[in-house]
C-alpha cells in the first residue's frame, strides 16, 4: 500500500512543508478517531481536480463505517459535493440529512486542514459515523465534544502541534486508557472511568472533579520529582503538549496532555494516562541485558586483540619463515573477527553495518599480507548491508581470506596492483566478489591450502552461500559468493 508522501507525490502537487503537516496529523489520526467516536478519512486534491484518500483511521471505541480500506481511491458520489464545498468555504460542512454509504445510513463532516499562518485549507477530513449510534453517556459525550474542539483547531491550523514530532511513542496513552478533561484553570471537569481507577491504584480515592489535577498529582506522587522535572507539571496540568512519566509508588504512568484552543484563546486541555509500570521495568531490563551484550562484545574484542598481539610477539621471536607466515595468517583472522565484536558492542541491536566492517577490515588485510611486497589499497564498491553477528563474523574472515590471497598470490608480481570489493543485494541473494588486476588464474588451480580450505567451509558451511574462483573479462581473478539472504534474518532496512 502507496504511503501518504508517496500517493502526492503521483497524483497530486502540495508543497514539502504542507505533507510533513499532513504527517503529523495522520501521527495523530488514531487519537481524534477514537474522541471522535467515527471514522476519519483525510483527502487530498489532485491534479486533475479530484480528491484522493491518503489516511484512513477507524475508531476503536465504535463501530466503523469502513470495512475495505480506501486509501489511494478516489473520491465519489455525495462526499465530492461535500468535500468540495468544505474547500471552497474553509469552514466545517455537515449535511442535514445522512450519506448513504454501502446500504449504510452515515452521518458526515467535512473538516478543512489549515497548516498553522496558512490562509487555504491543503487538505479535507472526513468524519463517518453510523447514523444508527446512539451515544448518550457522559464519557461518550465528553470525548465528542474533545474532538469537535480538535476539529475546530485542525480548522484554525493549531492542531497539531510539530513540536510532538519527537515525542516519546512507546507507551503513548491513548484516549480508551484514560482521559481527564480540565478547564482553563486547570481543574478537572470529567474523568473517565479508567483515569479514576488509574488515580485509585496510587492512591487517591476521592472525587476528582472540581479538583486542581496538579495538586491530586503532588498529593499522590513523587514530590521530590514533581519539583525537579519543570516539564512534568506543566504535561499534567495540560499546559505543555508533551508526554512525560509519572511516578506514584510502584507505578508508572505515561500522561499526555494535549492543550485545547479556540481563536488561539487558551480553553482548556485532555490528559490521557497510561499504566506502564510493567512496560519500563522490561525496558530496564532490555536495557540492562543490552548494556551487559555489549560489555561481554567489547571484552572479546579486548581478548581477542590480546590474542593478536600475543601472536605478533611471538612470530618476531620465530626464526623460522614459516612459521612466521603461519602467525601472521592467523593474527589476521583473530582481528578479523574482533572488527565484528568492536562493531557489536557499539551498538543495541545483534546486527552489525557490514559496510563499516569492510571498510575496517579490507585496508588491514591488504596492509598485513603486503608487507615486503606491493602496496594494496583495495576499493569497495556498492552496500553489504546489516547482518546479524553469526553471518558478519564468517563473512569477515572470508573478505581478509580473499583480500588476503590476491594480495600475496595476484598481485606479488604487480607494482601497481588493485583489489575491488563489490557488493550488492538482488533478488533476495547477496553477492559478493573480490577481484584484481593480476594475471589470473584459472579456476581448475584453485589452491588447497589452509586458507582456500577456511574460506570453502565458511562459506558452504555457515553462509549457506556458493562461492566461484574464474578469471576477469579483462585478466586478473574474480571470486564470487551468493549468499541467499532467506537464511538471514536482518532486523534493519538496507537503504
Amino acid at each position: 500500500m502507496l504511503t501518504l508522501a508517496e500517493i502526492v507525490a503521483e497524483q497530486a502537487s502540495l508543497p514539502a512543508d504542507d505533507v510533513e503537516w499532513l504527517l503529523d496529523l495522520v501521527r495523530e489520526g488514531q487519537l481524534v478517531a477514537d474522541l471522535s467516536l467515527a471514522d476519519i478519512a483525510m483527502w487530498v486534491r489532485t491534479t486533475d481536480d479530484s480528491w484522493v484518500a491518503v489516511a484512513l483511521f477507524r475508531a476503536s471505541t465504535a463501530s466503523t463505517v469502513f470495512y475495505r480500506d480506501i486509501v489511494g481511491t478516489r473520491i465519489g458520489g455525495s462526499w465530492e459535493k461535500l468535500v468540495d464545498e468544505c474547500q471552497r468555504r474553509g469552514t466545517m460542512v455537515e449535511p442535514t440529512e445522512p450519506i448513504w454509504f454501502e446500504e449504510t445510513a452515515t452521518l458526515v463532516r467535512a473538516i478543512p486542514i489549515r497548516r498553522r499562518g496558512g490562509a487555504s485549507p491543503i487538505a479535507v477530513l472526513t468524519r463517518h459515523a453510523l447514523a444508527s449510534d446512539t451515544l448518550t453517556n457522559r464519557q461518550a459525550q465528553t470525548f465528542i465534544e474533545s474532538a469537535e474542539q480538535i476539529y475546530s483547531m485542525i480548522a484554525e491550523g493549531h492542531f497539531p502541534d510539530p513540536t510532538q514530532r519527537d515525542m516519546p511513542k512507546l507507551g503513548a496513552p491513548r484516549a480508551s486508557d484514560g482521559l481527564i478533561k480540565l478547564d482553563r484553570e486547570g481543574i478537572v471537569v470529567y474523568a473517565s472511568p479508567n483515569a479514576l481507577s488509574a488515580f485509585n491504584r496510587m492512591g487517591f480515592s476521592s472525587p476528582m472533579e472540581g479538583s486542581v489535577l496538579t495538586e491530586i498529582a503532588r498529593e499522590v506522587g513523587n514530590t521530590q520529582e514533581i519539583a525537579a522535572d519543570e516539564m512534568l507539571p506543566m504535561v499534567i496540568s495540560g499546559r505543555t503538549p508533551w508526554q512525560a512519566d509519572f511516578h506514584a509508588g510502584q507505578m508508572t504512568t505515561a500522561v499526555r496532555g494535549i492543550p485545547l484552543s479556540q481563536h488561539g484563546e487558551r480553553i482548556g486541555a485532555i490528559v490521557m494516562l497510561r499504566d506502564v509500570t510493567e512496560l519500563r521495568r522490561q525496558e530496564r531490563e532490555l536495557s540492562s541485558k543490552n548494556a551487559t551484550i555489549r560489555e561481554i562484545h567489547h571484552r572479546v574484542k579486548n581478548n581477542l586483540q590480546t590474542v593478536a598481539s600475543l601472536l605478533r610477539i611471538q612470530s618476531r621471536r620465530s626464526k623460522s619463515p614459516e612459521v612466521k607466515d603461519a602467525i601472521s595468517q592467523a593474527m589476521r583472522r583473530v582481528e578479523a573477527i574482533a572488527v565484528v565484536h568492536d562493531a557489536l558492542a557499539s551498538g543495541l541491536a545483534q546486527t552489525v553495518d557490514f559496510d563499516e566492517v569492510a571498510a575496517r577490515v579490507a585496508p588491514l588485510a591488504a596492509e598485513v599480507a603486503g608487507t615486503g611486497g606491493p602496496t594494496v589499497r583495495p576499493v569497495i564498491e556498492g552496500k553489504f548491508g546489516n547482518l546479524p553477528s553469526e553471518f558478519a563474523t564468517p563473512l569477515a574472515v572470508v573478505l581478509t581470506e580473499l583480500i588476503t590471497n590476491a594480495v600475496e598470490h595476484g598481485l606479488k608480481d604487480e607494482a601497481n596492483g588493485n583489489v575491488t570489493v563489490h557488493a550488492s543485494r538482488v533478488d533476495g541473494h547477496l553477492h559478493v566478489s573480490v577481484s584484481d588486476n593480476g594475471p589470473g588464474i584459472v579456476a581448475s588451480t584453485v589452491g588447497k591450502g589452509l586458507g582456500t580450505q577456511i574460506i570453502r567451509t565458511l562459506v558452504e558451511n555457515e553462509l549457506s552461500a556458493t562461492i566461484e574462483w574464474a578469471r576477469g573479462e579483462s585478466g586478473g581473478t574474480v571470486v564470487s559468493i551468493d549468499i541467499p539472504l532467506r537464511y538471514i534474518a536482518v532486523t534493519k532496512p538496507v537503504k
